[in-house]
This record gives structure tokens, sequence and C-alpha cells, in this order.
């Protein structure tokens, strides 16, 4: 039998009715979920700290992983204002550190200059370097440049007070992590600082050979992070910031480095090979920057210096003029 209209009618005025019902009973679902921010949610927020906010993020990107992310927040800040976002600097731990590396080792919680910018120091893993890791091929968990750029980034903007004027620093690791995630992700920061970075991992065998070696520090196979340096070199050309560099030359950019020889901040006689292999790889990036015609490359490449904090806290020092302009911020 064939309905009459009026009964069409009346058929379609019950179902959108039943569907509004359902609407209004389901959890409502911030539309920011749709737009990156996917499967990550605050599970719990501890204040360790004036200024200090530590928040569980639980992220999909990670394997549904619950992991922390620190927050140095700035005068006047308060989430529940949805009105007001703060210029946000990224700061990035370096391999074997974690979240809490950045306020434990160095004075950035008492740095004034910093009191009118939100300061983010993501959970990075032990040795995550900051990439969706190949495994095999298969992608999947970790994925921690995911977790950062579009899980953590959503989260913070929507629920958390960040801003869209964004830049990015690390040591390390970390270095690499901000150079890599600048070049990436085009717009997403202003400007990127790496201290004693790894800016340049495919510079020759035993650059290689010394991040294979991070790469397996807690047992892992190395090849699951990039895969085999040679079979898949075009994954490790991808997070390789001197193969980024064109994606760098339009950014204000500082590289900082020792040559791995004790400095004033050593004790006498110290040496680092990881600080030596490191300087080589930062002045073969900045030279090719050079070449590509970079013209807001800042370096410092101090010579006498080792692989320790000490350094990284003058050199976060120096470079926070450029940053701060980067975030339209007067120091």
């Amino acid at each position: 039998m064939t309905a009459t209209p009026y009964r069409r009618i009346r058929a379609r005025r019950l179902l959108l009715v039943v569907a509004a019902l359902l609407f209004t009973l389901l959890p409502h679902t911030p539309a920011v979920a749709a737009e990156g921010r996917g499967g990550a949610e605050v599970v719990g927020v501890t204040q360790v700290a004036e200024r200090q906010v530590d928040l569980s993020v639980r992220s999909s990107a990670l394997g549904d992983r619950t992991v922390k992310v620190r927050l140095l927040t700035p005068d006047g800040w308060n989430p529940k204002d949805r009105k007001r976002h703060w210029p946000t600097l990224w700061l990035l731990h370096g391999c074997c550190g974690d979240y809490t590396s950045w306020t434990s080792r160095t004075d950035v919680a008492g740095t004034e200059d910093l009191r009118n910018v939100l300061v983010v120091m993501p959970e990075a893993g032990w040795n995550g370097w900051y990439s969706d890791w190949w495994n095999y091929g298969e992608g999947g968990a970790p994925a921690w440049e995911t977790f950062h750029t579009e899980e953590l980034r959503g989260l913070l903007e929507s629920d958390w007070g960040a801003g869209g004027r964004r830049v990015v620093a690390g040591l390390s690791m970390g270095g690499q992590g901000a150079l890599m995630y600048a070049a990436r992700h085009p717009g997403m920061f202003r400007a990127a600082a790496a201290y004693s970075g790894s800016a340049h991992p495919l510079l020759n065998d035993e650059s290689v050979d010394r991040i294979m070696g991070f790469f397996a520090g807690q047992g892992d196979d190395p090849r699951k992070v990039w895969g085999d340096p040679v079979a898949q070199r075009a994954v490790w050309a991808a997070h390789d910031p001197y193969h980024l560099a064109r994606r760098l030359t339009a950014l204000p950019v500082y590289l900082s480095c020792g040559d791995g020889t004790a400095g004033p901040l050593d004790q006498p006689g110290a040496t680092d090979a990881l600080e030596a292999d490191f300087d080589r790889q930062n002045h073969a990036l900045a030279d090719e920057l050079h070449r590509l015609g970079a013209r807001r490359l800042t370096t410092h490449f101090y010579g006498a210096g080792t692989h320790t904090w000490a350094y990284w806290q003058r050199e976060l020092h120096a470079s926070l003029p450029m940053l701060l302009r980067g975030l339209g911020v007067r120091g």
C-alpha cells in the first residue's frame, strides 16, 4: 500500500523529532575533534608549582597511552576565559629526558620575559624523535608528530588558552624536532631554535650509526623509527632538517652548538663526541641554508662546549629575543 502525502509528512515529522531527541541525549563532541584533535583528551590536571600545570593527555596517536604535558602559564592565564588566547612557545626536550626536563634543569620557570607567554613542554618519549614511527611500513603508534602537531595543538587551542601565534625551540633530539616541525608544518611556527640539535643525521656513517644507537636505546629494533637508512632513505630524509632546509629559508632560525671540547661551563679536560658530531651537522645545515638564500638565520657556533644543560640554558636566553619577536611579544 502506498502512503498518502499526509502520512508521509507525519512520518518525516516523527523522524525529525526522534533525531532531535537523540541529539540532546548523546554526549556533545566539540567541533575541534573533527579538525584534527582526534581521540586525544585531557584526563587529569595537576598544579605542580606556581604557574606550572601538568596535563595528563590520553592520545589515540600514541595507542591510547596517557602522557604528560607541562604548561608554564602566563600571568592572568585562565583557561575558562575562551576569549583570550596567549602566544605560545613550544619547548621540546631531548633524548633520555621528559616533559619536566626544562623546568627541572633550567631557570625557564623564573624567566621574566616569559610571563606573557604560554610555554608548552610536551612529553615526547625517551627516544621518540618527534616522529610518527615507520614500524616496518605499517605506521601506527607511537605517532609523536601527530600527537603534538594535531591532537595536542587542537586541545590547547580549544580548551587551554593557546593562541595561533607559535614558536618552537628544543635541545638535541628536541632541536631536531623543532626544526623538523617548523619545516614539515608550514605556517604552524613563526620561528625555530635548535640548541645542539641533531640537524643532519644523514651527514655520514658516524652520524647514522649514532642516531641508530639512540633508536635502539631501550631494546627497540632501531629500524622501527624511520626504517633502514639505506632501504628507507626517503623516510630518513623526510625527517632530516638538512634535507628540509628549503622549507626553513623564510623563517627566523637560530642554530647553536659547541665543538665537544671543554668550554667555560665544563670540567677541565671534558670531551664530547656527540656534541662534536652535532656541531658538524649544524655547520652543514647552516651552509645549506645560506646556499639557499636564507636571510633570517642566526648561528652561534661557540667553539668549546659539551652536550650539557648549562649551555642550553644560556642559548635559550640568547635566542629568546628572536623567539619573542616571532610571537610579537616584548621581552
